[in-house]
This record gives structure tokens, C-alpha cells and sequence, in this order.
């Protein structure tokens, strides 16, 4: 379906460390009504987050996002009786973690999603090391976990996985 998506977004500092702020309106030219069930939706997009080193060498991050779907009434009405139900709203945290050190040649970092709406998680744990100016090794893991099956992020549970890699630049 077709998809036009309008949007803006500030960045800026605040306080001891950096705000940003989006919106944006994802609408659906091929359902301006929102009553087909098989066309997503218009929506509207909302996004805060903020950003700052917490001790030496250890900055930390914070978002709250969320979809707003548009028309909700009419995409209820239209659904089919045996669908699944998105919700109206739709939330997700994040929070990332990252450490520097060993003169800042390892880095360790986590960042997690987890949605209060869908009650559904994502964490992303890794750690990378910069052995010298050509070459980095990394290790990390994508785990997932949810409630239920048709979920954002509770779809993928049992495609947990870890990782390992190492880069050459030149």
C-alpha cells in the first residue's frame, strides 16, 4: 500500500546531556478512512528521549515512543472476527548503558526495548574491543522475550542468537 510519512524532529542540549524530540504522521493514501483490514492504518508517531554521561566514561539513555493509530474505531468495526487487535496506542521504552574502558578500547553496552503495551522485551547486550587501528572483535546477543505470539517483539522468542565478529579497516 501506499505510504506518504511527514515528520520533524529537535536535538538539542539540556540540562547536562542531549534532548531529542519527533513526530511524525505516517498516512495511508490507500485507506484514508482506516476501514480496510488489510491496509495498515495511518498513524501518528511520537518520540522523546534523553541522553547523558552518568559517570566517567559511562553514559546512559533513556526514549518513550509511541504509535497512535488513527481511525481506531473504523478498524475495529472493519476487522475481521477472528483477527488479532492492535491497540490504539502503542508503547516502547529504551534504555541504553555503555561503558568505556581500558582507555576506551572496550566498550560495553546494553540496550533494551520493552513495550508496557505489548509486554514484550528486546535486549541487545555486547561487548567490542578495539585491539588496534585496524582491527575490532565484537560479541553480543539479540534475546527476545514476550507474552504472546503476535507481539513486536514477542514473534521473534525463540530466535534468540548470539554473535561474534572481527573487523578489519583499512
Amino acid at each position: 500500500p501506499r505510504l506518504q510519512v511527514f515528520g520533524a524532529s529537535a536535538r538539542g542540549p539540556l540540562g547536562k546531556g542531549i534532548l531529542n524530540i519527533e513526530g511524525g504522521w505516517y498516512r495511508s493514501a490507500d485507506d484514508l478512512d482506516g476501514d480496510d483490514p488489510y491496509v495498515k492504518n495511518s498513524e501518528a508517531r511520537y518520540l522523546v528521549g534523553y541522553e547523558q554521561e552518568l559517570l566517567r566514561d559511562l553514559v546512559g539513555g533513556v526514549q518513550y515512543y509511541i504509535e497512535n493509530m488513527l481511525d481506531y474505531g473504523a478498524y475495529r468495526r472493519a476487522l475481521p472476527s477472528d483477527a488479532s487487535v492492535s491497540d490504539e496506542y502503542r508503547q516502547v521504552v529504551t534504555v541504553r548503558l555503555t561503558k568505556l574502558l581500558l582507555s576506551q578500547n572496550l566498550r560495553v553496552g546494553v540496550f533494551a526495548y520493552f513495550s508496557p503495551t505489548d509486554r514484550d522485551t528486546y535486549l541487545r547486550p555486547n561487548v567490542n574491543y578495539k585491539i588496534d587501528d585496524r582491527w575490532i572483535a565484537e560479541v553480543g546477543g539479540n534475546l527476545f522475550f514476550g507474552e504472546h505470539d503476535d507481539t513486536f517483539f514477542g514473534q521473534f522468542e525463540r530466535n534468540n542468537n548470539v554473535y561474534a565478529s572481527l573487523r578489519c579497516g583499512f
